[in-house]
């Protein structure tokens, strides 16, 4: 989509430039300085599959990527180049390996050196992350009590064991966003966001606890001084080096020293453009519904919620304690459940030849035939989904759980197909509502769900989810909250805004909110929620057996 920028006949016009690399593309859009996106531009990036939970990326065709989508989204909004000050990143939690002078390194048995990410979804770390778990170290306490397979240390691990030559080899392991500002910049800083979240540096006390790498077996890292992983680490929205280098400026079509903000992991980013609505961040739970699922809550002291990562001190919203949860698959749990049905393939065909994702028309198809978004509940009657197709990331921060179909026949019509959809949209609400019990008993209450990403994006759907949780879900006026969310760090990079507080209150406002239904659809939820507790808790006592 493209506007014409209006600028003000007394002040020359000034634009950033928010990017997020995503699992399956990468996306950047340009804002002024009022929160309105001008132009937004989108490449698809590869995903290589291997046996045993491999998933990996390369960065060089991501960086190309990146660069095509700035050009792109300035062009395509029809500002001066010159006129673009600042410029900021968010990117999955993906470990990037690179040797000497920035070169990519193999991360995996294809041997291929541009395949040089192990992408945050990649569980080849189970066993490295449940030795680690064994310890008990007491940094564990800041990723609620367990540390999961998808962070960084398990990884590296996992390269020092596996591939040590690569391990050896390595010059910089960077988390996928701080990668990106390297490559922008020169500049080795990490983001307290990155390191804080997914590698154990506690940001609370400003170090590295070099006893937990000593103890896991990455002694390595500690008595090279972390020269590996970061020794200058800064808040995210932090300006870093001198700007953009002249080899990025060129290869992105902007000024050499536009301002490049530390970035942060892209459920973050859609965090900073949601929670700052009505300036109290502490009664908004950020729900970023995409491939995955994250919750960030925010709390002016550390709660401590076991199986929900955190509590990270200053890596979301500056000053405040993060605690971070959610579903490893979600959209992509959605995706799977459908394609089990024997009508997925016909309704996929039609959905394409309309220009929708097959859950879109789900979503569309279910709208049509409730009479109301709350009561696309009752196309799903006997129907239950506890979609952990990819474990329990919170409450449990449990790898190993699967998911649950409970109430299919031999129905294979339309019909069903959509009654599965619902009640997979269902399994995922009733997840988000468990999540936010689990954190309410221990001290981090919410008042409302602020929802951002690609798979929230439909009205039934933010509908069915405000009813599955129990509380409002509300959708911000930004189209795309996550591009927002760095386009806000940029703005900061650019000083355009004192801190990032102050810029999420200017740039973020409500559209429209979603509540949970009356007495007669909350019991049905209800009903649905204790069967989805008692699903799981079966699936668990019959797993070994």
């Amino acid at each position: 989509m493209t506007q014409t920028p209006t600028p003000s006949s007394t002040q020359k016009p000034r634009y950033v430039i928010g990017v997020d690399v995503g699992t399956g593309s990468a996306r950047a859009g340009l804002f002024d300085l009022e929160g309105r996106m001008l132009s937004v531009a989108k490449r698809d990036i590869s995903l290589f599959r291997e046996a045993g939970s491999v998933v990996e990326q390369s960065s060089t065709e991501i960086w190309d990527a990146v660069c095509a989508i700035v050009r792109e989204t300035v062009a395509s909004a029809g500002v001066d180049p010159a006129d673009v000050v600042g410029l900021g990143f968010d990117a999955t939690c993906s470990l990037v390996v690179l040797g000497k002078g920035g070169t990519p390194l193999a991360v995996g048995p294809s041997e291929v050196a541009e395949r040089d990410i192990i992408v945050w979804m990649d569980h080849r770390a189970v066993a490295q992350a449940e030795r680690i778990n064994a310890m008990g170290h007491e940094v564990l306490r800041y990723v609620g009590g367990r540390i999961s397979p998808e962070m960084e240390t398990p990884k590296i691990l996992w390269l020092k064991e596996n591939r040590p030559q690569t391990f050896a080899a390595a010059w910089q392991f960077f988390d996928l966003a701080d990668f990106l500002t390297w490559k922008s910049t020169g500049d080795l800083s990490r983001s307290t966001c990155t390191v804080t979240c997914k590698w154990t540096y506690l940001a609370h006390e400003a170090r590295w606890d070099a006893d937990y790498f000593h103890k896991i077996g990455l002694k390595d890292l500690a008595d090279e001084g972390f020269a590996r992983i970061g020794t200058e680490i800064v808040e995210p929205g932090t300006r870093l080096g001198q700007g953009l280098t002249e080899a990025a400026a060129a290869a992105m079509g902007l000024k050499p020293g536009t301002a490049v903000a530390a970035g942060m992991i892209d459920a973050h980013a859609g965090g900073i453009g949601t929670v700052g609505i009505g300036g109290k961040p502490a009664e908004n739970l950020a729900y970023v519904f995409g491939t995955s699922s994250c919750t960030m809550t925010s709390t002016a002291e550390p709660v401590f919620v076991p199986g929900v990562w955190g509590p990270y001190y200053s890596a979301m919203v500056p000053g405040m304690w993060l605690n971070e949860g959610g579903q490893s698959a979600a959209g992509a749990a959605i995706d799977q459940l459908l394609s089990f049905h024997p009508a997925a393939p016909e309704a996929t065909a039609i959905a394409r030849r309309e220009g929708k994702s097959l859950p879109a028309f789900m979503a569309e198809a279910a709208a049509t035939k409730a009479s109301h978004a709350s009561k696309a509940v009752d196309l799903a009657e006997g129907l239950h989904v506890v979609p952990e197709f990819l474990g329990n990331r919170a409450p449990f921060a449990d790898p190993h759980a699967r998911a649950v179909i409970a109430g299919i026949g031999m129905d294979g019509d339309f019909d069903n197909l959509v009654a599965l959809y619902i009640a997979g949209l269902c399994g995922i609400g009733y997840g988000l509502r468990q999540i936010i019990e689990t954190q309410a008993k221990a001290g981090a209450s919410v008042e409302r769900v602020v929802i951002s990403g690609g798979a929230g994006a439909n009205p039934l759907v933010r509908q069915i989810l405000a009813d599955a949780c129990g509380k409002p879900v509300v959708a911000t006026a930004a189209e795309e909250p996550v591009l927002l969310g760095s386009a806000i760090l940029a703005s900061v990079a650019a000083d355009a805004f004192p801190d990032v507080s102050q810029a999420m209150a200017a740039l973020s406002s409500i559209a429209s909110q979603y509540t949970p239904a009356g007495e007669e659809i909350a019991a049905i939820h209800e009903r649905r929620y204790q069967a989805f507790l008692s699903l799981q808790d079966v699936s668990r006592a019959i797993r070994s057996r």
